[in-house]
This record gives C-alpha cells, sequence and structure tokens, in this order.
C-alpha cells in the first residue's frame, strides 16, 4: 500500500470543517510532501511512513498559527486519523486520494 498521492482532506476542528490538499512524494526514498489549505502553501515535516501508518508536522498561519502533528492510517484510497495542535484536543482527520 502506497500512501504517495494527493489528498483532499477534511479536518473536523472547534471552528468548523477545514478543507485541505496535501501532496505525499517520495523523493530519493524520503517521503516528503507539502499541504495546501486557505491560500497557504506550508511543506510537510518529519514524515513517516510505518506499514499503512503516516505521520507528519506542518506549521500552517491560517486561520491561526498552529503547529499541527497528523497521524493517519491510509486504506487503500481512503486514510483516517487525527491532527493535534499543541494542547488543544485531537481532531478528526478523513481524505480521500484524488484519482
Amino acid at each position: 500500500m502506497t500512501a504517495e498521492g494527493v489528498w483532499n482532506l477534511s479536518i473536523s476542528t472547534p471552528v468548523g470543517v477545514i478543507k485541505a490538499v496535501t501532496e505525499l512524494r517520495r523523493q530519493g526514498g524520503v517521503l516528503t510532501g507539502t499541504a495546501r489549505a486557505a491560500g497557504d502553501e506550508v511543506p510537510l515535516d518529519d514524515v513517516v511512513l510505518d506499514g499503512d501508518r503516516v505521520t507528519w508536522k506542518q506549521a500552517v498561519t491560517k486561520p491561526l498559527r498552529l503547529n499541527l502533528a497528523f497521524d493517519v492510517t491510509v486504506y487503500g484510497d481512503m486514510l483516517k486519523g487525527t491532527a493535534k495542535a499543541g494542547r488543544l484536543p485531537a481532531s478528526k482527520v478523513t481524505g480521500e486520494r484524488r484519482s
């Protein structure tokens, strides 16, 4: 199972659902990526693939300046997991691979 590709994410936060597009790609054997949301594009840091589980960190500036930690599991062309911002409760993340 591969996590590589472009994913449409929905993040259910206390302030509403945030839609994001995350691209995961392999460069020189290392998984890297970018995320786009609210006109902001940010690199993904510390991307780790462990079986079907993918974790990464990213900093966002819109709607608030936050450091997010994602922990998702890939199920074919779908993914599910959480995004956590500091001490705030984890937000539910779902995603669908773009074909």
